[in-house]
């Protein structure tokens, strides 16, 4: 007999007693006979679900099963003791197959050297046309897009002739002016860690290469940042380099899940006297407690800004972190792997757009699904007779970024 059978029978129960007449119940005489399997599970029923109406016996059942999530289920215990003894030889197994899996991507890190440079002179290239190093010949410029495969010889004429009127009404831009910028702006992850006051810092970034780790050196690779001479600071290129490991860990071998990143570190930047924007003079009143007296005084403060990359939170050697630091490295680590697997591989679709709707058709589906579960939710509320929606007394405070 179920919980719900008790829950229906306790209802039933309750609703033959309300109905009784006060007189019948007089007249009704005790029985002593002994009881049945069918009455002692019926009075189990009633107590479960007196119980079950009990606040803190709810409460306390709650407590309990949220302490064995996470833990053993007890089967392995309940195994003989010569099935756990193969088990352990199957998990040492596991241990040796995480070994192999590590060799696995230390080769994948090889061949991603032996291919970068294969890469390298289209990078070039780009960054060529990028800076206007290099003007591409007709050849190189003729891409037929999709919307011009139906368009006939007349048309694709008149269009090129409107184009070129239209270029000489406007001044020649060198390169592709704003190019990085773009697509900085175009990449949510990327666009967040952007300011006003450091477009124009990035207007002059020229280049971002990835560079890998030299041959029998530990795994890691360095995203470097190309400028061209500025105003801002006198740097030409600004580092960061990644630290990763690829190999199990001997007190956890089953979490290794391929290479992670163990670490980061940035570069110093010489920044024009003035013109640091990663910190900001705020002035501040202090009153003298004795004389009451009132003085203005000016304190620099750290500043948000997308330069704030070049200066990650230090790992200490027990490589505790606070909590902040620890999320801020979480973020970097991400940041700093999607540079280098997607952005500087495709940038100009991230330029244009078209990566980003790839990125987005990714989600859709998992959004979607999304939705119609909270939909669902918002309906179950709805129905529950229970539900009061409560006001937010307290809204959130609106997000200032300082």
């Amino acid at each position: 007999m179920t919980l719900l059978d008790c829950t229906k029978m306790a209802d039933m129960d309750n609703k033959d007693q309300t109905e009784l007449d006060p007189a019948d119940v007089e007249d009704v005489e005790d029985v002593d006979d002994e009881e049945t399997g069918e009455d002692v599970n019926t009075k189990a029923c009633q107590l479960t679900v007196q119980m079950m109406r009990n606040p803190q016996v709810l409460a306390a059942l709650q407590e309990r099963l949220d302490g064995l999530v996470g833990s053993p289920s007890g089967y392995m215990e309940s195994l003989p003791k010569v099935v756990k003894r193969r088990v352990n030889a199957l998990k040492n197994l596991q241990v040796k197959c995480a070994h192999i899996e590590a060799k696995f991507y230390e080769e994948v890190h090889e061949l991603e050297r032996k291919y970068a440079a294969l890469y390298q002179p289209l990078f070039e290239k780009r960054s060529d046309i990028i800076k206007a190093a290099y003007e591409p010949t007709d050849e190189e410029c003729e891409w037929k897009a999709d919307e011009e495969e139906e368009l006939t010889e007349d048309m694709k004429e008149k269009a090129k002739v409107e184009e070129e009127k239209k270029d000489e009404e406007k001044e020649d831009p060198r390169g592709v002016p704003d190019f990085w910028l773009t697509v900085f702006k175009n990449v949510d992850l990327l666009s967040d860690m952007l300011q006003e006051h450091d477009e124009p810092i990035l207007k002059h970034l020229q280049d971002i290469k990835v560079k890998f780790s030299d041959p029998d050196q530990p795994m890691s690779f360095t995203l470097e940042f190309y400028f061209e001479p500025n105003d801002f600071f006198t740097n030409r290129m600004l580092t960061k380099t990644y630290k990763m490991r690829s190999e199990p860990d001997e007190a956890d071998p089953f979490s290794f899940d391929g290479p992670e990143i163990m670490g980061c570190t940035g570069c110093q930047i010489d920044w024009t006297k003035g013109k640091n924007v990663t910190l900001k003079t705020i002035k501040k009143k202090q009153k003298h407690k004795g004389r009451g007296t009132v003085r203005t005084v000016t304190k620099t403060v750290p500043n948000d800004s997308f330069f704030n990359f070049f200066s990650p939170p230090e790992v200490p050697e027990n490589g505790e972190l606070d909590e902040d630091s620890e999320a801020v490295l979480a973020a970097d680590f991400e940041i700093g792997h999607f540079i280098r697997e997607r952005i500087v591989p495709r940038a100009v679709l991230y330029f244009t757009g078209e990566a980003i709707e790839d990125d987005d058709d990714d989600y859709d589906e998992e959004g979607e699904e999304a939705d119609d579960e909270e939909g669902e939710e918002e309906a179950d509320e709805e129905n529950d007779p229970d539900y009061e929606p409560k006001k937010d007394t307290n809204p959130p405070a609106e997000c200032n970024q300082q």
